[in-house]
Parts: structure tokens; C-alpha cells; sequence
């Protein structure tokens, strides 16, 4: 039996949530989205908050029952309050700037490496060693935030590259002689 799956999702203040068959949309005050469940799960809607059951007890209907909730409650929570992910960016000329929509990156190759952002997510800079990705749809937020740190992930003898800001580096002993 699934943990997450048994209870239901409310739908927050400010939001309005349809569930139309396989599909539920919300609407609120940063936007829409929509989630289409898979057949093997039942939605139903009731008092304001949407329940997800799955349709048998086979293995592959229960191991989706708790997901779909999940993703039912991250689309709440992105068109009410959005989602937010910051990288930090360490090294001796690295640096990033915004060039209207576009993000450019000095990386420490022979070119700068610029990203343009999808339509739908928002790139900030408040400093030239700090990126905040945000949107309202959580995987496209993480997806943006993946693909920028994979120009120069961090390196485990000095730290150096992009790497999420909760993130912790292990570091390695050089060489000794």
C-alpha cells in the first residue's frame, strides 16, 4: 500500500482544480498546468481536494498510485507558488550575466557558453557567481537547472564549476610526494 498515495491532495486557497477523466487542471495566480494520469489509476474529486486510488492491485497499477499523487501535488504547488532552484558557480573567472533572455556563462573555455531558457522559466542573476532558475513547472525547472550545470560540474580537487546550491562537494586529496 502506498503511503503518499492514500491521502488525498487539497486543493491550496487561490487555486482551482477540474479533474475531467484521466486529466486534472489547475489553474491559480502564476498559471496553468495539467496532469494526465495513467489508465491503471482512478481520480476522483470531492471537498475540495482531488483522492487517486489505483484501479487493481497489480504491481504495476500500485507502483504508479503514489506518483501520480506527487504530480498532482506539484502542480499545485507550481501555479500557486512556483519553483525555484539556485546554482552557485566557484572558480577563478567564472562568472554568469544575463544578455536579455539568454544566460551567458564564462566557464574558463575559449568561448563564452551562452543557454537560452525555455519559454516558461525565468533566469535571474542576482550576483555574477549566482543563477535562481524558476517556473512553475517543477521538472522543467530541475531539466533547466541540470543541463546548466552539466556545462561544468563541480571537480573534486578544488571545487571548481557549477553546482547546485544545497549541494556538498567531496573533496579529494591531491597527489603527495
Amino acid at each position: 500500500m502506498s503511503r503518499i498515495g492514500k491521502k488525498a491532495v487539497q486543493v491550496p486557497a487561490g487555486v482551482t482544480a477540474t479533474v475531467d477523466g484521466q486529466k486534472v487542471t489547475a489553474k491559480g495566480p502564476k498559471g496553468e498546468l495539467f496532469f494526465v494520469a495513467n489508465d491503471e489509476i482512478k481520480l476522483g474529486f470531492e471537498n475540495n481536494s482531488v483522492s487517486v486510488a489505483p484501479v487493481s492491485q497489480t504491481k504495476d497499477a500500485r507502483s504508479k498510485w503514489g506518483m501520480s499523487r506527487t504530480m498532482i501535488e506539484n502542480i499545485f504547488k507550481g501555479v500557486k507558488d512556483g519553483f525555484e532552484r539556485k546554482l552557485e558557480i566557484n572558480g577563478v573567472g567564472y562568472r554568469a550575466s544575463l544578455q536579455g533572455k539568454n544566460l551567458q556563462l564564462q566557464l574558463g573555455f575559449s568561448h563564452d557558453v551562452v543557454y537560452e531558457a525555455p519559454q516558461g522559466i525565468t533566469i535571474a542573476v542576482p550576483k555574477p557567481t549566482e543563477i535562481v532558475i524558476s517556473g512553475i513547472n517543477k521538472q522543467q525547472v530541475g531539466q533547466v537547472a541540470a543541463e546548466i550545470r552539466e556545462y561544468r560540474g563541480p571537480e573534486p580537487y578544488k571545487g571548481k564549476g557549477v553546482k547546485y546550491a544545497e549541494e556538498r562537494i567531496v573533496r579529494k586529496e591531491g597527489k603527495k610526494k
